[in-house]
């Protein structure tokens, strides 16, 4: 039986959601996941990504910085895209914006089992209404 490589592991799960692939984002959630710290489904965090992209439909993510540790992954990424739709409350101005996240992962048995970010809401708001 082969190791797990977690960095194969999550390399591939930041390419299918660049591809948008949501069909394919499940592979990588367990049945239930810890996503602040409230349990939601597979379904429902297939869905959050669903909901970016239909705001944001050229989104991607560039990972700038990844830490392992054991089963706990740390990134450091920059999400681009341009706005089609309102999003956070406020609507498209037909500029880019860049949002930088922190995100914790924790990975059991080759599956997300908790996932949790960090954007700054406000410096979103204020590309948004630039």
């Amino acid at each position: 039986m082969s190791e797990f490589d977690i960095r194969d592991f999550y390399q591939r799960y930041v390419d299918v959601i660049n591809a948008h692939q949501w069909d394919r984002v499940g592979e990588f959630m367990d049945e239930t996941v810890l996503f602040h710290g409230q349990t939601v489904t597979r379904e429902q965090g297939i869905a959050n990504f669903e909901s970016l992209t239909e705001a944001i439909l050229d989104l991607r993510w560039e990972v700038k910085d990844l830490v392992i540790a054991g089963d706990i992954i740390g990134t450091h990424a920059i999400l681009r895209g341009t706005p089609v739709k309102e999003w956070l409350g406020v609507a498209p101005n037909g500029k880019p914006i860049e949002v930088h996240e922190i995100t914790v992962y924790k990975v059991s048995d080759g599956k997300f089992v908790q996932m949790s970010n960090v954007w700054d809401i406000e410096a979103i708001r204020k590309q948004l209404s630039t």
